[in-house]
């Protein structure tokens, strides 16, 4: 059955994930070993979610390049629609995963604008010796979990003054600094005055948002409004 991503989010859910446990063992021969690290915990909870929505019978593609988003197509008709990325992160530690490269991102968006309007279907797990429990799962577009920051309009990771990585930020608490963008505009907004202000952007960054605009516009025919 063909799905969307709050119908799948929803019998997620359903299906009492949250607050289950589980854990992770490696046999090899005659000797089976349980795994402390947390290394391997992200793809695994990956693989059995996919596992999981073969069991339900639900319809999906998987991206056969794992670097390339999306991880998942839910609606493997229309790949303009149904766009599903799977992140996980330890939820003692908070989320450390990168929500898109800056560079590729915003070079995305000039040709699949529609891109903005994906999920994110994130999972926080805590981990204690080999046992691992699903802390909470959030469905979410990338500007609800994206934020300002100090130094940029966007939270970024930046490493001697070159921008790598657009980062979240900590969307469930109610002790953020920043807070979550409200809505696809306010974050094409601050990705735009982001691109101003990083150097190595910023003298070809004159046409960016109204070329998204209209891309936005022919893919969707909506027409965003950005102040």
């Amino acid at each position: 059955m063909q799905l969307t991503s709050q119908q799948l989010f929803d019998k997620l859910m359903e299906y009492g994930i949250v607050g289950q446990k589980g854990e992770i063992n490696f046999i090899l021969k005659d000797l089976s070993i349980k795994i402390t690290s947390r290394d391997t915990v992200g793809n695994l909870i990956q693989d059995w979610l996919k596992q999981w929505m073969m069991t339900e019978h639900i319809e999906f593609e998987v991206n056969d390049n794992s670097q390339v988003f999306p991880d998942i197509y839910l609606d493997k008709h229309n790949k303009k629609l149904g766009l599903l990325e799977i992140k996980t992160f330890d939820f003692d530690r908070g989320p450390g995963f990168d929500i898109a490269n800056f560079d590729a991102y915003c070079n995305s968006l000039l040709t699949s604008a529609y891109r903005i309007d994906s999920d994110y279907l994130i999972i926080g797990y805590k981990m204690t010796g080999h046992e691992i429990t699903i802390a909470d799962v959030w469905l979410k577009k990338i500007w609800e979990i994206a934020s300002s920051s100090e130094k940029y309009p966007i939270k970024v990771q930046e490493k001697k003054s070159i921008i790598y990585n657009i980062r979240p930020n900590k969307w469930y608490s109610t002790r953020n600094r920043f807070s979550s963008f409200a809505s696809k505009e306010s974050f094409l907004k601050a990705l735009n005055e982001t691109r101003y202000q990083y150097p190595a952007t910023h003298f070809n960054n004159a046409h960016w948002l109204n070329n998204v605009r209209n891309n936005y516009a022919t893919h969707t025919g909506v027409e965003l409004i950005i102040d």
